[in-house]
């Protein structure tokens, strides 16, 4: 298992490093930090608080901290969150600034949820023998993003995987990549895949977390010029997936031959949607 500890406690406030460290280092999944209570720290099954409320201050150095005034991290902020060094992501609430009917930016934030990245090697071995396209699917926090940087990393050792990691959480620095692997940071996925598609010549395409339509359309737009899929979408079950508007195209034109679907213990099941 691989983590960017050291990162991660770099961008919290000093009077809790040692507690998270101490409780955390090993399976801490995420660090829910909320103006004038107590620090979270969530567990699979299970949550823990800190001794001492979180303040203001504590909510803008934690932000300060992960984006390093970088302007891409600005500007992600508009959409709920930050990615921190490491591919830790943080979730951002607070009072939104909307200009032209559009969210713009968040200020006078009032919540942090920091969820931890950590790699896993070897997670995806049993979706591995499924040729073609493959879909991930789960509720929030069950290991999607995980089992797909796996899954992709694998196939990589032998095909052209394309990555299209829109927040930088897949393959931050430090995370092994699978050796014929190209990834494309920061480029929201329906730009994304065209790129890869026009470019790359990739065997695969990979991309995390479909919430739009136009991410659908453009997944199948790339799988209509012959090329595979991976990729993780919110959904409890293959019907869930299947009756969700969002993926209505994907469903339809059968893009994906392959479901995984993950249980809430991050083990997951496989799913054949062909024979």
């Amino acid at each position: 298992m691989t983590c960017a500890w050291k990162e991660l406690l770099a961008i919290i406030p000093a009077w809790m490093r040692q507690d998270v460290d101490r409780m955390g280092r090993e399976s801490l999944q995420e660090l829910r930090l909320r103006i004038n209570a107590p620090p979270e720290l969530v567990f699979t099954g299970q949550q823990k608080w800190l001794a001492g409320n979180v303040s203001r201050d504590d909510l803008n150095y934690c932000i300060n901290a992960a984006s390093r005034y970088s302007p891409w991290n600005a500007a992600t902020a508009s959409r709920g969150y930050i990615t921190a060094p490491g591919g830790h992501r943080i979730g951002l609430c607070g009072e939104v600034v909307c200009h032209e009917g559009k969210p713009s930016g968040i200020r006078n934030v009032t919540s942090l949820c920091i969820r931890v990245a950590r790699d896993f090697l070897g997670i995806g071995n049993k979706a591995i023998p499924y040729a073609g396209s493959v879909l991930i699917i789960g509720a929030p926090g069950w290991g999607k993003s995980t089992l797909l940087r796996d899954l992709s990393r694998m196939i990589a050792e032998e095909k052209c995987v394309s990555v299209v990691d829109e927040r930088g959480e897949l393959f931050p620095q430090g995370f092994l990549r699978g050796k014929r692997m190209d990834v494309l940071s920061g480029c929201p996925k329906t730009y994304g895949i065209s790129m890869a598609l026009r470019t790359m010549g990739p065997g695969y395409i990979a991309v995390d977390e479909i919430t739009e339509k136009e991410d659908c359309d453009a997944l199948v737009r790339a799988a209509n010029c012959g090329v595979h899929l991976l990729a993780a979408a919110h959904a409890g079950s293959v019907r869930d997936y299947q009756t969700r508007s969002v993926y209505r195209s994907l469903a339809e034109q059968e893009i994906f031959e392959t479901i995984l679907v993950l249980k809430p213990d991050k083990t997951y099941t496989v799913e054949r949607m062909t024979a």
